[in-house]
Parts: structure tokens; sequence; C-alpha cells
């Protein structure tokens, strides 16, 4: 969950990442691409992945970022990594990415690299898809720089487009009666942005489920769904069991002020080009937002200029060293060995299978 760091960042940055957004969202996929998710049972889904990013308790800076691997269905761990963060950037509302989705993009990317067959088909995200101010959120950002396919699950109600937590809104909760039942979010604009599912019988809080990026609104919500043990989907929910796990093992070695307990994608120190557009910060931005932009371009840079730039213009959007600041260092922290799985767990039911979610009476 999202904890706020005092402050704003300058109106400048704030720009930047409007137009990043409106940039990458030019890319957003909103519909079913493979064949899996077209079948009743899913049929060749074999993978799906949870991200989570956990807060140190009483610290809006220091957080561990999670990825889980489960099989499916029977939804058991196969992949599992988690990195202790600091979060620079600030929570502003409708910019969560570009808090958290530079250390997500890592712990994918790093995967990739280290066992690509364990790759995910699909990710869980713990935050909103479409269903955002700007119909652009973190789950949306993550699944088209990693062009996975994406699904935002959120546990509360984003308020955007005239959707609102009132009296109408609970009554339709509460005619949600079986796991399964959904009734749609259609906002102001008379899009529907979302759907809220009662995932599990003995739920009473629905979840509020949207397109994260190369998938339905319908197969997302099948797909939820079908993850559910509890009423939040497994892969999300062992993201954020193994993120505090992480989390009381290093605090336990690592007081918070000593040095080592939390880690940041280290800063590029030359000018800044996104999609060929150049701005130079500063110096008087060298606090958190200009530490900030700086590691959120070292993940995502590569992914725009090798996948979407025009191949004659490539080398001239990369960012040229700075020589003067002498050599460059290897941008990669030190990899770590894949995270223990002793982590004790609830009981659960027993997984029940699949099945189509039927809107709940009256809806």
């Amino acid at each position: 969950m999202a904890q706020e760091v005092a402050g704003r960042p300058p109106e400048e940055m704030l720009s930047l990442w409007k137009r990043e957004q409106d940039r990458l969202k030019a890319l957003l996929v909103d519909r079913d691409t493979e064949a899996w998710q077209r079948d009743p049972a899913f049929s060749g889904l074999q993978r799906v992945g949870g991200v989570d990013v956990s807060f140190v308790k009483g610290d809006s800076v220091s957080a561990c970022a999670s990825l889980v691997v489960l099989s499916f269905p029977e939804l058991e761990v196969v992949y599992e990594e988690s990195r202790m963060v600091s979060l620079t950037a600030p929570y502003v509302a409708g910019f969560l990415a570009f808090r958290e989705v530079p250390f997500l993009l890592d712990l994918v990317q790093r995967l990739q690299e280290k066992e690509p067959d364990l790759m995910p088909q699909v990710l869980l995200v713990d935050g909103n898809g479409v269903l955002h101010h700007r119909g652009f959120g973190v789950a949306c950002h993550l699944g088209v720089l990693t062009e996975l396919p994406c699904i935002g699950v959120a546990k509360k109600l984003l308020q955007v487009d005239g959707l609102e937590n009132n009296a109408l809104h609970k009554e339709k909760i509460r005619l949600l009666q079986a796991g399964g039942d959904t009734f749609p979010l259609m906002g102001g604009s008379g899009t529907v942005l979302g759907m809220a599912l009662k995932s599990h019988s003995h739920s009473t809080k629905p979840l509020y489920i949207s397109v994260g990026h190369k998938i339905s609104l319908e197969a997302a919500v099948r797909l939820t769904q079908c993850c559910c043990r509890f009423r939040i989907p497994e892969p999300v929910r062992q993201a954020d069991i193994r993120s505090r796990e992480h989390i009381r093992r290093t605090l336990g070695h690592l007081r918070p002020s000593e040095p080592g307990h939390a880690r940041a994608i280290p800063a590029s120190h030359g000018p800044l080009y996104l999609h060929g557009t150049l701005a130079r910060f500063p110096q008087k931005w060298h606090g958190p937002w200009k530490a900030y932009t700086d590691s959120y371009i070292t993940g995502v840079r590569r992914h725009i200029v090798q996948r979407h730039a025009p191949k004659g213009v490539q080398e001239s959007l990369q960012t040229p060293q700075d020589h003067s600041r002498g050599p460059r260092t290897d941008l990669e922290a030190p990899r770590s060995s894949r995270a223990g799985t002793g982590v004790e767990e609830m009981g659960c039911r027993e997984h029940s299978g699949c099945w189509l979610p039927t809107p709940a009476s009256g809806q």
C-alpha cells in the first residue's frame, strides 16, 4: 500500500510524469492477446505472477519490493524474490507508478535473466489499471514496460470519473451474495472502468478489478477469481506475505539507522532523455525528485528506446555519459540468491477451480 512522502515534486516534474504516462498509454492493449485468455478453463496458462511493495512500519521511504510466480491452477509458489528498496519519489495521487514501478520492473528483469523458464504469463498487481485518474495506473504502467498481460487488483475503490463509495455503491456490495458475483464500475463518462468482485463467499468487501495490459476485463475478472483461496488473489497475497517476512528478517539483522538496510536503484548523472525530449534538471533538484527521476529512467529508458523508438534514432536517444565524474560504475546492485520459502502459511481451503463470475441479483 502506498505511503506518502512529505512534499510535492516541482510542477515541471509533474508535467514530465504526465507526458510519460501519455506516451506509454498510447501502447496500452485492453483486449485478450493470448489463446489461454479465451479458454473457459484457461488451458495453456501455467504460471501466474504477483507483485507487491510493503513498507517498513513508521517509515515512508524504506520498503520491500516482492515478485512471486505461482503454478496454475495449483497456485504453488515456484519462484520468489524480495529486495529492500528506498522509495525517494513521493506518493502523488495518480502517479503511484513513478514511485514503485522501477523496483518491480527490476525484479521482472532479474527473473528474465536468471530463470526465463519461470517467467509468468500474467501479472496480478496490487493496484489499479485503467481504473485511474488518467486511465493509466500502476498495473498498466508495469504491463506496458514488461510487455506482459497485467491485471489491476485494488482493495479500495478509487473514486474517479464520478465513482463514489456512497450509499448506492454500498447497496450494490450488499447484493453480492456468493464468491464470483460482480457488478460493473461505470464512470460518469459512461465507460466501464472495472468490476467489483466478491472474491470469496465469506468476504464482506469486494475487490476492484481493472485491465492493466494485454487482457480483457472479462478474462481479468475470471482469472482473479480462479486465483482466490481467500479474499486476496494468491499471487498478490503471497507477494505480500513474503515481502513482509523479508522486512522482518532484514530488520532483525540491521537497525534502520545502519547503512545498507535499503537499496535504491543507482542514479545516473547525465541529462535525461525521454523519447527524444531533453530535460536537464537544476542543481537545486538534487533531492529526492532528481534521485527519483534518474533511477526511474535507468530502469525504463532501455525498454522505450529498444522496443518503441525508430531504429534510426535509437542511438541519438541514449543518455551521454558524463565523464567529469569519473568512469561509470555498474548500475546493477549485487544479485541476491533466491529468497527462502520458509514462510509459515495460514491454513487454507482447497482450491475449488474456476467458474464464470455472475452478476449479483438486481444489478
